[in-house]
């Protein structure tokens, strides 16, 4: 068994871009002394695949004796992250914004334990909703260079189209929030995405700034966050953690079909088998990285969904692919006499599965001979879809690319 440091392990497993005060996270991290937060902003109901390597960095710390702080942002969710956006967010209501708060802790829950203190979650909303705008510009704005943080990439990008003014505050604000957790319950640290080091500098900075340059505070990135984030996104949309959003068996298909020169890497980065282990897997190639695959599959929707159902979620793939003929666990949609009423198509079909992201990219899809139903070609995205094609199994098998399997269910 590997005898390394938390600290090194993390590096050992790609996961650190950049930090500040290195020797001092180093022994914080490894004598379990670390305060740290990650934040959320509560843009959906669910967290989704791009929060995972997040999740899993904070069981990490938490499994070494570190106390996370996971830190929604339902005061930030008001303005929203400019970082990786072309375009403004949209607003949300303060309903909304407390619901998706309340769906992130029973998610966060099956990663961090929040039992006897051991983790808290808390909103900055019980800090930014009650600031005072002219005591924030007198108190906090004056730490700030206008010229410093035009240079931040996360504004930089999106200067061309236009950066509102709500948007160029959400960098004080996540400083702010650093401020006031180091305050309120001595954290001593920030972890966050490569694309948010030039936020988390900024709130290191405010607290040695306002409060000494002996103030405790310091950062870490967690590399290819920003690329992880993009792992969240297929072509038919997200891949949730919520099951009535993402079933186990889609779950377990997204990491079943990465990329050869990705499966490794998701290993390292976000498997808690031990390093020995993965190493080991490093000179795989060919028909091993299909295994490496498995194994990456299989891990990970035990995370998230439990053993039982990344079980059952393996068997029915490789049932699937094996034969063809098991669908007792494939993903499915449930169909009514009334979705027959008019004319109804293949192209109907696919919309109401949620398989296709838009009924251009649908018909795109079919014409080039990307799906088939019940293991037969089709190529008019308008062909009808009938009540008897369902009449042998009640159900008719749906087949995009040369992966999806999804079976429509006629009730």
């Amino acid at each position: 068994m590997s005898t390394i440091g938390v600290y090194e392990e993390l590096q050992a497993r790609g996961l650190i871009a950049q930090v500040t005060d290195e020797e001092e996270i180093r022994e914080l991290v490894n004598e379990g002394k670390a305060v740290f937060y990650i934040g959320f902003d509560p843009t959906a109901d669910s967290l989704h695949v791009g929060h995972f390597m997040a999740l899993c960095l904070m069981k990490r710390l938490q499994m070494a004796g570190n106390k996370p702080i996971a830190l929604v942002g339902g005061g930030t969710g008001y303005i929203g992250d400019p970082s990786g956006r072309t375009d403004m967010r949209s607003m949300m209501t303060p309903e909304q914004i407390q619901h998706n708060c309340d769906c992130f802790k029973k998610q966060m829950s099956k990663f961090i334990d929040f039992s006897d203190g051991k983790a808290i979650m808390v909103n900055n909303a019980d800090w930014l909703l009650d600031l005072n705008y002219i005591e924030l510009l007198r108190e906090v704005g004056a730490c700030f260079s206008v010229n410093r943080m035009l240079t931040a990439e996360c504004y930089k990008q999106r200067m061309e189209k236009g950066l509102s003014f709500l948007e160029f505050n959400y960098m004080i604000m996540q400083s702010y929030d650093f401020y006031s957790l180091f305050q309120k319950y001595g954290c001593n640290m920030q972890f966050g995405g490569d694309d948010q080091w030039s936020n988390m500098l900024g709130g290191t900075e405010l607290i040695r700034r306002k409060l000494g340059k002996d103030a405790y505070a310091m950062t870490i990135t967690l590399l290819l966050n920003s690329e992880g984030k993009k792992m969240g996104k297929t072509q038919s949309g997200a891949v949730w953690l919520d099951p009535e959003k993402t079933s186990p068996y889609e779950f377990y298909q997204y990491w079943r079909n990465v990329a050869d020169a990705d499966v490794l890497k998701c290993i390292r980065m976000l498997t808690f088998l031990p390093l020995e282990e993965i190493d080991k897997m490093d000179s795989w190639e060919g028909a091993q990285l299909n295994k490496a695959k498995e194994i990456l599959a299989f891990e990970l929707t035990k995370l998230v969904h439990g053993e039982e159902e990344a079980a059952k979620a393996q068997e029915a793939a490789r049932a699937l692919f094996g034969s063809g003929t098991n669908t007792d666990n494939m993903p499915s949609t449930e169909l009514s006499a009334d979705d027959f009423a008019e004319n109804f198509t293949v192209l109907d079909l696919l919309t109401k599965c949620s398989l296709i992201p838009s009924r251009k990219e649908g018909r795109r899809l079919i014409e080039q001979g990307g799906v088939s139903l019940d293991g037969e070609k089709v190529s008019d995205p308008f062909a009808p879809v009938t009540k008897e094609m369902f009449a042998e199994n009640g159900y008719v098998v749906i087949k995009k690319g040369k992966k999806v399997y999804h079976k429509a269910v006629l009730k």
